[in-house]
């Protein structure tokens, strides 16, 4: 063709496009902006080329293809990305911003996005992008970028927290990224996942302007690609929307990862965002100052949200310790209870339910019992602990906890695997726990062994525990579990 035809002129940073009639001509800008060069028309062409045969993974009845511009000579000076034009009210973004409900669209998108996963390209070079290492160098990349914005436009402290939690966050996460890799979530895939570019048409979506300057910003584990939009979905408004849509893609692509991973990658996409946006704002856009500091707060959000913890929760028997973390572990996704009795009798290859042989009175430590059966279940207790802490779950370990050891042996754990240590101690009146207790015996369901001696003689032999943070379980479970959520949080 000769020229693009006459019609409305869209800039971006690095392209124009205009739209005349059905159809839409993307032409590359002849500038080195240094994360792309297009300042050579062979340059531009294979950027145009690449554009095309990547975007129509995801719209190949939208990349209409390559067309070559010519001056009124006949010479070749140019070339245009030609698209098929889409109708501005089925955009996405403009679907979110107008409340309209986009619930199915989104399903429809998360099925379309884990069937293109799938499919996507990876290899070990590929591979390499999920690594611990890699993914480090993303966040110091990330918080060098925003350096020089540090106190002008972003708050300091939100910056430091920021770098501070997702470096822990990836020193003790390295089980779970191998397990990533070794499964095949490390993929070629989109890039840049924005509500802008995506249309919900009724015959399905049509996913949009994947990068295609840079493959090393196109390739990672795809839980960070979708993550890209659930970010984006956040910042317009809709978080339950987005909440939905990475379940949708996680039931779609069968995906089994923990709670904690897709808040890392919400935060990276908030934050690599956040730093774009400053730049915008360096650059005079009034209005980019205020988003940035937005995203980062967003970013800070879903990093504290994606702390990875290990809950002790002690006490005597009878005082409400496993009714505690049960209501704990039900209320939040995400949680691995791990509870001493259960763990006791499967040792001892007993049903959970079965009484010990051995009696149990304040002057005899027998059987399952003994002190060397009990290290050996702390023992084994923490061992599953830290399995689950590497691979980004939080842990709740119910057991009395009475021993300043056992729970040296804990706090050990946590700082290896970077976790943030919780130490609650449930207590009641000795009335309320022996009625507790003979409760729980006649009913005969429960793990526990214990009776009301029992919880007399480990009442008198118990270490203290200072750090413990002390929850009063006389008062309703949904008071005492409330307040040690606010301990949590």
């Amino acid at each position: 063709m000769d020229a693009v035809p006459r019609g409305e002129t869209v800039e971006t940073h690095s392209a124009t496009l205009t739209f005349a009639g059905d159809l839409v001509y993307k032409v590359k800008k002849p500038l080195d902006l240094g994360f792309l060069d297009f300042r050579t028309r062979e340059d531009r062409l294979a950027a145009c080329e690449d554009e095309v045969a990547l975007n129509r993974r995801l719209a190949p009845d939208v990349y209409l293809g390559v067309a070559d511009l010519r001056d009124a000579e006949g010479r070749l000076v140019d070339h245009a990305v030609v698209m098929r034009r889409l109708p501005e009210r089925r955009r996405l973004s403009t679907l979110v911003r107008r409340a309209q409900p986009v619930d199915e669209d989104l399903r429809a998108v998360a099925h379309r996005l884990a069937a293109f996963h799938a499919a996507c390209e990876t290899s070990p070079e590929i591979e390499a992008a999920g690594s611990p290492d890699t993914l480090t160098g993303l966040w110091r990349e990330g918080a060098e970028g925003v350096a020089p914005f540090r106190d002008a436009i972003l708050d300091g402290q939100v910056v430091a927290e920021i770098d501070r939690l997702s470096a822990r966050y990836l020193a003790g996460r390295g089980p779970l990224l191998a397990e990533r890799i070794r499964g095949g979530r490390i993929r070629d895939g989109h890039g840049d996942l924005q509500a802008d570019d995506i249309f919900c048409l009724p015959d399905g979506p049509r996913i949009l302007d994947c990068i295609e300057f840079d493959p090393r910003l196109r390739v990672g584990d795809v839980l960070g690609d979708v993550a890209f939009l659930a970010m984006d979905l956040e910042r317009l408004g809709a978080r339950e929307e987005a909440e939905r849509f990475l379940g949708w893609y996680r039931e779609f692509a069968g995906e089994a990862h923990p709670p904690s991973l897709a808040h890392l990658y919400v935060a990276y996409r908030a934050f690599v965002r956040a730093k774009v946006t400053c730049l915008r704002s360096g650059q005079g856009d009034p209005d980019a100052a205020d988003l940035a500091r937005r995203l980062a707060a967003l970013a800070l959000d879903h990093l504290r949200r994606g702390r990875v913890r290990l809950v002790l929760v002690g006490g005597l028997p009878g005082t409400g310790k496993s009714t505690l973390a049960s209501q704990l572990a039900g209320a939040d996704d995400g949680w691995v209870l791990l509870r001493s009795d259960v763990v006791r009798k499967e040792l001892a290859g007993l049903p959970a339910d079965t009484p010990a042989p051995a009696a149990l009175n304040p002057g005899l430590d027998a059987g399952i019992y003994a002190p060397a059966a009990t290290e050996t279940v702390y023992a084994e207790l923490l061992r599953r602990a830290g399995h689950a802490l590497a691979h980004g779950e939080n842990v709740l370990l119910d057991a009395s906890w009475s021993s300043a050891t056992a729970r040296a042996a804990a706090a050990r754990l946590a700082g290896t695997a970077a976790a943030d240590l919780v130490e609650l101690r449930c207590v009641t009146a000795p009335e309320v726990a022996a009625a507790r207790i003979a409760r729980r015996a006649t009913e005969g369901q429960d793990a526990s062994d214990a009776t009301a001696a029992v919880h007399a003689a480990m009442s008198a032999r118990a270490d203290p525990w200072p750090a413990a943070t002390v929850i009063h379980t006389a008062a309703p479970v949904a008071e005492s579990a409330a307040a040690a959520r606010r301990r949590l949080r």
